[in-house]
């Protein structure tokens, strides 16, 4: 669903990304992992069209979107949710839902409000409460659902897990893993292994700019070595 190869980002005369590449199905969770700072946040924001490319590809779908401008890329069914939320805290829950919508796209789940908030229960009572006025994992669900709302064929979470009480985190994983039964291609940029190995079935490991590891879950949290060089603090 989402193929990226080899992908050179610059910051000024800075490097940030060396060859990056990665690859994510439909139904299928990608753990994009690494240390702060390690180029997890500007891998997404590369494929997303919002940090520029000087090499490498990026195909959506089976189309080519490497050098699209990010609307384009979002209306070819690419979501994403950042890492600093971004909803509008004057507007309901609900409208800011609302703001995100956009028509049934095939190959990708259809989401309705209904259907959001079965996904996310805590909004549903919450529907009509000013965003602004809720807590911060109510806000990151309310993002999670705003970028659904798109009817995304693939969805890109830049650190979803930072700063929310274990309960709440627990619940999205519990969303993110039926995310995944409904047919969704995620990509989760994540520092939390604990929470990334309860709902990915891959990982790729970026250190300072460069992959540094490609395998499954399971070969990852069997290699202490691996872990202990690219994820310990």
């Amino acid at each position: 669903m989402l193929e990226v190869h080899a992908l050179d980002c610059f910051y000024g005369r800075a490097q940030i990304l060396f060859g990056v590449s990665l690859k994510v199905a439909a139904g299928e969770a990608l753990a994009l992992l690494g240390r702060n700072g390690a180029g997890k946040s500007t891998t997404l924001r590369a494929i997303l069209g919002l940090a520029p490319l000087s090499g490498g590809r990026i195909v959506l779908d089976g189309r080519d979107i490497s050098g699209m401008a990010t609307g384009r890329i979002v209306r070819r069914g690419l979501g994403w949710v950042p890492e600093d939320r971004r909803i509008f805290t004057d507007l309901s829950v609900e409208d800011n839902l609302e703001v995100g919508r956009q028509p049934p796209r095939p190959g990708a789940p259809h989401w309705t409000t209904g259907k959001l908030f079965e996904l996310f229960p805590n909004l549903a009572d919450l529907r009509r409460r000013p965003a602004g006025q809720i807590s911060g994992g109510e806000q990151q669900m309310v993002t999670i659902a705003r970028t659904l709302m798109g009817n995304p064929r693939v969805i890109m979470l830049d650190e979803p897990s930072e700063g929310l009480a274990p309960l709440i985190v627990e619940r999205m994983a519990s969303a993110i893993s039926e995310m995944k039964r409904q047919g969704l291609a995620i990509v989760l940029a994540e520092q939390n292994l604990r929470f990334a190995a309860t709902i990915s079935d891959r990982a790729t490991i970026i250190e300072k700019g460069r992959v540094r590891f490609e395998g499954s879950l399971a070969t990852l949290l069997a290699d202490d070595r691996v872990t202990r060089a690219y994820l310990a603090v």
